[in-house]
């Protein structure tokens, strides 16, 4: 103990003898030097961001300088076999006088890029959102429409070959809009600047349950129509709802109450849509120059009249509930009215009004769906059905059979409105939503398998056929439908961000038997499509 004592003696002694100025000193001393390090340590930090910042890569962080950017896609990728016919769908019977169109420019199996969607989203502010979508693949017109039969025809008196050194391309077959629009096909002839789809800023958050819209995007017409693309239920939109998968310039007021998601404005029970727009061209997508390709689309062009189109959309969900055996119902109508075209005269040959080559035209088109998701023993089915209908008046001279009418090619010089309507009802059994999903995905190899199969099957009937009137062919004009049954197989490899479908198409055209077969020839043609679809979507 002596010695411990004598140890500790001389440590108390240099205690004692420092004062609390001097242990105050040795602490600022401390921090100083502890301060000293974190800095020299925070320029290796800085060298290291930098370094990193530069790079890029799979989970690389995309950053902007304000506000909060989201980047989406949309890939699909198309290859389809066309049953072959030798005449097409106005080619004339064999006992007539004439050659028929030989149909050689629609029944070509082919690959094709169908989308190619970037989307950009800012979100500037809180209230301020703006989307811009893009689509390469958009411009890409040299393609056969699905089914092959889609457009407005025409076709010359004396069934001219579909190409020749006098007439040029197109002149003398069915065709679209105008006498080019097989040049598109036969030589991958470009198209009208459709590159842009939305490009639009949205205000929301502001007052309560409702958003608000300005720019280009779709007007709010149908259900599919509007339907984001990677969504759909088969490859292609049926053909009643293809007409509304267009964007138009305007403004629209969107209300929303019932929300069945937080935060997310159209989950709303109750929703309705107001929307004006310029309402260029018209609704058969015919209005443009005759002899350039133009299809008359709304999107990207200036407006040709001095009026604006009226939108309105309404949707109801009377039940809304996945745990419930009556699961989800949606009922919805939408409407869209306006005055097309300019006042003067029409008549293109004899007093033309430059580029304005339509009398003003009251036009008008509806559209009305359901959609229904049962659930207890059957979930995983689903039940869709749309009707479509729509009234304008087509571009003088983009509608023609036989050389009927007063044109230079036979075309119509005074054609009147007139109208189309269609529908379609579908359905599907969905395995990975039905009873049998966790039995499916915790059995063997081939319960794995098939758990991501969807099977889908449609039936649709659209007014798509168009021709002149054979008693009056320069001012009315005659419809015939054509009737399509769509048998579809979806996989879902990973829900619908990576998906393969498969779908074929039975085509059955109605034919011209009443008594005009030996004039005009409307004929069912050999057109049964085989599609393999790849998507990609992020």
């Amino acid at each position: 103990m002596l010695v411990l004592v004598a140890m500790l003696f001389p440590c108390v002694s240099i205690m004692a003898a420092t004062s609390v100025d001097d242990l105050k000193r040795e602490v600022e001393d401390l921090r100083k030097r502890l301060n000293e390090k974190k800095g020299t340590a925070a320029p290796i930090g800085s060298k290291v961001d930098d370094a990193v910042a530069g790079k890029y890569g799979p989970n690389a962080a995309v950053t902007t300088k304000n506000g909060k950017l989201t980047i989406g896609g949309l890939l699909q990728i198309w290859n389809y076999s066309v049953q072959e016919d030798h005449v097409d769908v106005l080619g004339r019977r064999v006992d007539t006088v004439g050659v028929a169109g030989t149909n050689e420019t629609r029944d070509n199996s082919t690959y094709r890029i169908r989308r190619a969607e970037i989307k950009f989203g800012i979100d500037i502010h809180e209230n301020v959102t703006g989307v811009v979508m893009i689509d390469p693949a958009a411009e890409a017109t040299s393609f056969s429409p699905v089914p092959s039969n889609q457009g407005l025809f025409k076709s010359t008196a004396l069934m001219a070959p579909e190409y020749d050194a006098v007439n040029g391309p197109g002149l003398g077959s069915t065709g679209e809009v105008t006498s080019v629009q097989y040049g598109t096909v036969q030589h991958g002839q470009g198209g009208v600047p459709r590159l842009l789809q939305d490009a639009y800023i949205n205000y929301h958050g502001v007052v309560p349950h409702h958003d608000f819209t300005i720019g280009q995007f779709k007007p709010p017409m149908g259900e599919e129509g509007t339907r984001d693309s990677a969504y759909l239920d088969f490859a292609e939109r049926a053909m009643v709802t293809q007409m509304n998968d267009i964007r138009d310039l305007g403004a629209q007021v969107h209300g929303s109450w019932l929300q069945t998601e937080e935060g997310k404005c159209e989950s709303g029970r109750v929703q309705y849509w107001l929307g004006v727009f310029d309402g260029a061209g018209d609704f058969f997508g015919t209005a443009g120059a005759v002899n350039n390709g133009a299809l008359g689309q709304f999107q990207n062009r200036s407006d040709d009249n001095d009026e604006k189109d009226f939108a309105v959309r309404v949707l109801g969900r009377p039940v809304w509930n996945k745990d419930a055996w009556y699961g989800l119902l949606e009922l919805g109508y939408s409407g869209q009215c306006g005055v097309h075209g300019e006042s003067g005269s029409h008549d293109v040959t004899s007093n033309p009004l430059n580029g304005l080559n339509r009398e003003q035209t009251h036009a008008i088109r509806h559209a009305a769906w359901a959609m229904y998701k049962p659930m207890g023993p059957v979930r995983g089915m689903w039940l869709r059905g749309e009707y479509g209908y729509q009234k304008d008046r087509a571009m003088p001279l983009s509608v023609n059979a036989y050389a009927l009418g007063g044109g230079p090619n036979g075309e119509q010089l005074d054609p009147h409105p007139f109208t189309r309507d269609g529908f379609y009802v579908a359905t599907g059994y969905k395995l990975s939503d039905s009873i049998f999903a966790d039995r499916l995905s915790k059995g063997g190899f081939w319960n794995r398998l098939f758990e991501p199969v969807e099977f889908a099957f449609r039936y649709e009937r659209f007014a798509n056929i168009v021709s002149e009137d054979l008693s009056n062919p320069d001012i009315r004009t005659d419809i015939f439908r054509t009737s399509v049954f769509t048998a579809g197989v979806n996989y879902y490899v990973k829900h619908y961000n990576a998906r393969v479908q498969v779908n074929f198409m039975i085509v059955d055209e109605e034919e011209d038997n009443n008594g005009n077969a030996d004039v005009r020839g409307i004929r069912e043609v050999k057109n049964n499509v085989l599609l393999l679809t790849y998507q990609i979507a992020f």
